[in-house]
This record gives C-alpha cells, structure tokens and sequence, in this order.
C-alpha cells in the first residue's frame, strides 16, 4: 500500500511541474540529478536476535534522521510488504561515492540486515523533490 501511495505522490507532483511548464513556455526545463538508493534484503536478515534487532534499528533511525537533518537524504521510507525490497533513499549530493560514505554508517547495512543498490536518477529540478 505504501509504495502504490509513494508512486501516486511522485508522478502526481511530477505530472504538476509538468503543467506548470506548460503555462511558462519562457523556461528551459532543468534536469537534475539525485541518487535512487533501492535498501533490499540483505544476506544476515534473519541472522539476528530481536535485542540486537532493535539496537540496530535505533541506529537505523537515527542515520536516517542525521541525513535528512544535513539535507543530503531528500526522501526515505519503508515498503509495506515482505518483499524484497524493504525501503528507498532519494539522495541530493555530487557523487555515487559520497552515497556510499552515507550508507556505510548505517548500522542495518553493517550488519547485513539491508543491502542497497544505488541508481543515478534525474527529474525537473525543483518538481518532485526540493
């Protein structure tokens, strides 16, 4: 349910900056780049005992909250199913090697509870994402 709103947002508020540079035809559209980070699975997910579990997930949060807070992190969340996807990242920084030095502070990731898969990603600038 969660990724069908999620999408519905997204092409919603895109489909919005779309009209809106349609009335102003005097603007160059502008591209720019984020990085979709896809958190999966990872290979120790069930390797883990519920009171380490929830260390890690504190630490989780609180990696999150440090990135969003420094403005790098633009957009998280979690899926709502069991599948192998389990969240998203939608990252505003230079490089793919800078996503990395994010990620690896997550303890989820350390841990191997989460993997991600990191996908360079362009939209209009300023429409889906601020």
């Amino acid at each position: 349910m969660f990724k069908n709103l999620f999408l519905t947002f997204c092409i919603l508020t895109c489909i919005s900056a779309f009209a809106q540079q349609e009335e102003n035809k005097s603007e160059t559209p502008i591209l720019k780049q984020y990085y979709f980070v896809m958190l999966v699975k990872g290979p120790h997910r069930d390797d883990i005992d519920s009171l380490s579990l929830a260390k890690i997930q504190e630490g989780h949060m609180a990696n999150i909250n440090k990135m969003a807070e420094s403005g790098k992190l633009q957009i998280a969340g979690p899926f709502g199913d069991d599948g192998n996807w389990r969240g998203i990242f939608i990252f505003d920084v230079a490089t793919e090697e800078e996503v990395k030095e994010l990620l690896k502070d997550d303890p989820a990731i350390q841990s191997g509870r989460l993997d991600y898969e990191i996908h360079p990603w362009w939209t209009l600038q300023g429409s889906c994402l601020k």
